[in-house]
C-alpha cells in the first residue's frame, strides 16, 4: 500500500495514524477531520472542562511535535460527503477527491436531538465551552437523558450551584445497563445531592422558557442540555455500498469491505469473546480499535480478531464508576463485596452461566481489574 486514508481524526483516527507508523508503513498517510481542532480527547469534556478544572490546551491528544513526526496530509476542517469503492476515492465538501489504497473510517457519532428550537448539546469543545460559559450560580439547567454523559453533566452542575432538573423516560436510570439496584444507588446520589430527578417522563419538545413534557406541562428552566444518545456519522457513505446498520457493519475482524475498516465510535462489529455484533462508545474501545484496524489493514495476511473486554468509566461528584464487560442484556447482578447503602461495592453481570461483566462504585480501580480477565476467561470458555 501506498496511500491509507483515515476519515475521523479523534481518538480512534489518530490511533490508526500512530499505529500504522509504527508498524513499518512508510507511505502517504491522510487523516481527515470535520473540527478545526487538532486531535483532542473527550472524556473531560462533560467533567474537568464543563467544571472550569481544566482549560482546553490540556486536551490535545498529541503536541504538534508529535503529529509532525508522523508525516500525516492532516487536513481538519474537512468533510467526507462521500466514498467510491470501486474508484478508492474519498470526496470531500470542498469537492477534493482523496485516492486511497487502504481506508480507516473513524467518523464517530453525533448527538441525538430533540424537537422544537435549539438545545445545548455535548460532544465537541465548542460544545463544552459554550456550555461552561452558560453555567453560573443560580441557572436553571435542564438535562434531559439520565445516561452517563447527562448524570455527569447534572453533577457538575450542581457543584456549580445551578439549579439542575434531570429528566428520564425510564423508571429507574441506568437500568438497562447496570441493573435496578445499582442504578437505584446512582439516581439517590443525584437527589441527595439536590438535584430534582424526575423518571418515567417523556420530553417531547423543546420549548421557549424550557422543555416541554408529554402530559404538555412545561420544565421552566434558563439551559437545556440534551444527552439522548448517539447517532453514528455514516451519512457520507451512503450509496458507496458498504452496510449500515446503527454504525458501520464491520466482521471480527473490523473490516467493511476489503482494504476498508472501521474504528471506534462508528464501528459495529462482531465481537468473538461475547458473539454478539456491538458498537462502543467509550474512549478506551476507539483507541484499541483503531490499533486494531491498523494492524489488519496493514498485514491482512497475519490478521487477528478484535475481540475486547469494553471498559469505561464515569466520574459523579465524588463517586467513581469503573466496569469491564458487555452489561447490557445481563440476566443476574451479583453484590460481591462492599455496601450498595455505603456506595463503595463491587458488582458481578452474568448472562446465564457466563460471567459477562464487572462495575465497581467507589472502589480502587485495582479492585475491578482482575475481573477483566475473568470475564475473557468466561466468554471463552462458553464458546
Amino acid at each position: 500500500m501506498n496511500q491509507i486514508v483515515v476519515v475521523g481524526a479523534s481518538a480512534a483516527g489518530l490511533a490508526a495514524a500512530e499505529t500504522l507508523r509504527r508498524e513499518g508503513y512508510d507511505g502517504s498517510l491522510t487523516l481527515i477531520g470535520e473540527e478545526l481542532d487538532p486531535p483532542y480527547d473527550r472524556p473531560p469534556l462533560s467533567k474537568q472542562i464543563l467544571a472550569s478544572l481544566w482549560e482546553a490546551d490540556r486536551l490535545a491528544l498529541r503536541t504538534l511535535d508529535q503529529l509532525t513526526a508522523l508525516r500525516l496530509d492532516l487536513r481538519l476542517g474537512a468533510r467526507a460527503t462521500g466514498l467510491d469503492l470501486t474508484e478508492r476515492v474519498v470526496r470531500l465538501a470542498d469537492g477534493a477527491e482523496v485516492p486511497y489504497d487502504g481506508l480507516i473510517v473513524a467518523t464517530g457519532v453525533r448527538p441525538r436531538r430533540l424537537p422544537g428550537r435549539d438545545a445545548r448539546v455535548l460532544r465537541t469543545l465548542d460544545d463544552a465551552l459554550a456550555l461552561r460559559k452558560s453555567l453560573s450560580p443560580g441557572t436553571r439547567l435542564a438535562v434531559v437523558g439520565a445516561g452517563f454523559l447527562g448524570a455527569e453533566c447534572a453533577a457538575v452542575a450542581r457543584g456549580l450551584g445551578c439549579a439542575v432538573t434531570l429528566l428520564e423516560p425510564a423508571p429507574v436510570p441506568l437500568a438497562h445497563a447496570v441493573g435496578e439496584r445499582v442504578g437505584r444507588v446512582l439516581s439517590d446520589t443525584h437527589r441527595e445531592h439536590g438535584v430534582d430527578l424526575r423518571t418515567g417522563v417523556t420530553v417531547t419538545a423543546i420549548a421557549d422558557g424550557g422543555v416541554r413534557l408529554a402530559d404538555g406541562s412545561l420544565v421552566e428552566s434558563d439551559e437545556v442540555l440534551v444527552a439522548i444518545g448517539s447517532r453514528p456519522n455514516t451519512e457520507w457513505l451512503t450509496g458507496s455500498g458498504l452496510e449500515i446498520d446503527d454504525g458501520l457493519v464491520c466482521d471480527a475482524f473490523c473490516a467493511a469491505a476489503p482494504d476498508v475498516y472501521g474504528a471506534g465510535d462508528v464501528a459495529r462489529w462482531h465481537n468473538p469473546l461475547f458473539g454478539v455484533p456491538m458498537r462502543v462508545e467509550h474512549r478506551t474501545n476507539a483507541a484499541e480499535q483503531g490499533m486494531a484496524a491498523a494492524r489488519n489493514l496493514l498485514r491482512p495476511e497475519a490478521r487477528r480478531p478484535f475481540a475486547p473486554v469494553p471498559y469505561f468509566w464515569s466520574d459523579q461528584y465524588d463517586m467513581k464508576i469503573h466496569a469491564y464487560g458487555h452489561l447490557r442484556g445481563h440476566d443476574t447482578v451479583e453484590i460481591v463485596e462492599g455496601d450498595l447503602r455505603q456506595r463503595r461495592f463491587l458488582a458481578a453481570y452474568r448472562k446465564g452461566e457466563r460471567l459477562v461483566g464487572a462495575l465497581a462504585v467507589g472502589m480502587p480501580p485495582k479492585a475491578i481489574r482482575p475481573w477483566r480477565q475473568a470475564i475473557a476467561l468466561s466468554s471463552e470458555e462458553q464458546q
